[in-house]
């Protein structure tokens, strides 16, 4: 097996985290003409995370390939990948049409055979479907071991690979040689802004655009929404005098 790692880097473009989601008036999703889209928030932090192992490890790390699936727009935070360091970049061009998790394993999975990839690192969700399902289902299709939820990442001398997951009421340390897939979580790092001359620099890198039908794949949707609504909102407390008059409301809302 080589000794050089070339990872692969996918992320989402999302509605930006900053701002408050609103359902559309046909109650089918949410709105997104006029909002302002960024780079999904874990995966921003799979960024980073893939630079700072090149950077830590530049006689092991080969390159950084960066790839998004989504519509033209999604361009943009290719660029953003690449301003930060990633080498080379593809985008896999759906318009607007939804891509559910399996279809983007499986689209990953061509992209890293294509590409030799042999570490992948992504985040752990998006946040517009939190689906959290993209870097286990692609572990499944290629077969390889996998890092779900990573606190912190060590790559050792012989390319076994240590990751730290926080679980209910601890961290757990799992280890795994190459090839292998990390998906991302909130403490793993602090992801860095991008400054404008970065930002010119990284058009000069490859972004190559790529149709799924390049990739001999048909894209086909098993999940259908049938309305999304707000939740209730939630009504204000009430000041009870005696266990009596306690016991009294929850029957009125039948609690008990």
């Amino acid at each position: 097996m080589s000794s050089k790692i070339r990872i692969l880097l996918p992320v989402k473009r999302v509605i930006d985290a900053a701002l408050k989601p609103r359902i559309n008036k046909a109650q089918t999703g949410v709105e997104s003409a006029g909002v302002k889209f960024s780079i999904n928030p874990f995966d921003d932090i799979a960024v980073e995370e893939a630079i700072k192992i090149k950077n830590a490890h530049k006689d092991k790390v080969e390159s950084i390939h960066a790839v998004s699936i989504g519509p033209s727009k999604a361009q943009d935070i290719l660029r953003v990948a690449l301003a930060k360091g990633a080498d080379t970049s593809t985008l896999v061009d759906v318009k607007d049409q939804e891509v559910e998790p399996l279809q983007v394993s499986k689209i990953l999975k061509k992209l890293q055979e294509k590409h030799n990839s042999n570490l992948i690192i992504l985040g752990k969700q998006a946040i517009d479907d939190d689906s959290n399902q993209t870097g286990q289902m692609l572990a499944g299709l290629l077969n390889w071991p996998q890092a779900t939820n990573a606190s912190k990442v060590k790559i050792n001398a012989d390319n076994t690979v240590e990751v730290e997951r926080e679980i209910d009421g601890g961290v757990e340390v799992v280890k795994a040689s190459l090839p292998m897939i990390i998906t991302t979580d909130l403490r793993l790092n602090e992801p860095k802004f991008v400054t404008l001359p970065k930002m010119m620099k990284a058009k000069k890198k490859p972004l190559e655009i790529l149709k799924v039908d390049d990739l001999g794949i048909t894209l086909e949707n098993r999940l259908e929404t049938i309305k999304l609504e707000d939740p209730p909102v939630r009504q204000g407390g009430a000041k009870v005098g005696s266990v009596d008059e306690l016991i009294s409301k929850l029957k009125e809302l039948k609690a008990i």
